[in-house]
């Protein structure tokens, strides 16, 4: 399957997010540097990647007030380090607003298709989809 490039960076974002979640010792630069330490050929794939993760890690506190509001019944830490990276990301871009709403929930469903659990995509869809209607993007 060939992904697109944007979907590539988000990808390589919420690989780095979830490396620095399970490494908080670590910034999401020293994060990207491992990364790219492993691969040099991508630097300008993991660089897109690594601005997108800052941007998620900078406004972390309240991305993750406005997804624990909209995900119902479900506490932040009960949800998967995936699917809460996903959200932060598409919640992120979201409000970012430079991408369309559908598009950015479309493209975060894809994540969890990629990296996360069967029930995943349907869980994110249903998040996402709440707060762009909150939020009035859609």
């Amino acid at each position: 399957m060939v992904l697109r490039t944007e979907t590539k960076i988000r990808a390589r974002a919420l690989q780095l997010l979830y490396a620095w979640e399970m490494h908080k010792d670590m910034t999401v630069a020293q994060v990207a540097a491992g990364v790219v330490s492993l691969d040099s050929r991508r630097i300008g794939a993991i660089e897109a990647a690594e601005d997108l993760a800052k941007a998620v890690v900078e406004g972390i506190a309240a991305l993750d007030d406005r997804i624990i509001q909209a995900a119902d019944n479900w506490r932040l830490d009960r949800i998967g380090a995936i699917e809460r990276n996903i959200l932060r990301l598409g919640l992120h871009e979201l409000l970012r607003g430079e991408v369309p709403p559908a598009v950015t929930i479309s493209e975060a469903v894809r994540l969890a298709h990629l990296f996360a659990g069967p029930k995943a995509p349907a869980f994110v869809n249903g998040v996402l989809d709440s707060l762009a209607r909150q939020s009035g993007k859609l």
